[in-house]
């Protein structure tokens, strides 16, 4: 197992990206690497962060303006090549068909919940990290 995983987490909301933090702890799950988190508020800090690469996965905010969560996932994963998995946070439940076309490879409700998070989280690092090794 990799020593840490970075987690880019999106956001203009600096209260939403401590949810987040707070909600995968230092370790998501027992089975998957400690994580680092990658901090973003704004779209052109996402979109640099991922040329540099290096990012395992990432957190959108789908309420963030001007560019929402997932409006920047349907981009990310036109542009970027082998893009990290996406986990969404959606304003609403009733919002999970434009997590769908956002072709985000998960999706949950603000406010985050802890458990749920997490167990998202840890699934999207099972899966890159499964791919890359």
């Amino acid at each position: 197992m990799q020593p840490t995983a970075t987690v880019l987490v999106y956001s203009d909301n600096a209260h939403t990206r401590e949810q987040v933090r707070l909600a995968a702890g230092r370790r998501p799950a027992a089975d998957v690497p400690q994580v680092e988190f990658l901090e973003c508020a704004t779209l052109p800090a996402v979109l640099d962060a991922l040329d540099h690469g290096g990012v395992d996965a990432c957190v959108l905010d789908g309420e963030t303006a001007p560019a929402g969560g997932m409006g920047v996932c349907r981009q990310i994963k036109d542009e970027i090549f082998r893009c990290p998995p996406v986990l969404v946070l959606m304003g609403r439940p009733q919002d999970a068909w434009l997590a769908t076309w956002s072709r985000a490879d998960a999706a949950v409700t603000l406010p985050v919940e802890p458990v749920e998070f997490a167990d998202a989280l840890a699934a999207l690092l099972r899966s890159r990290l499964s791919v890359g090794a």
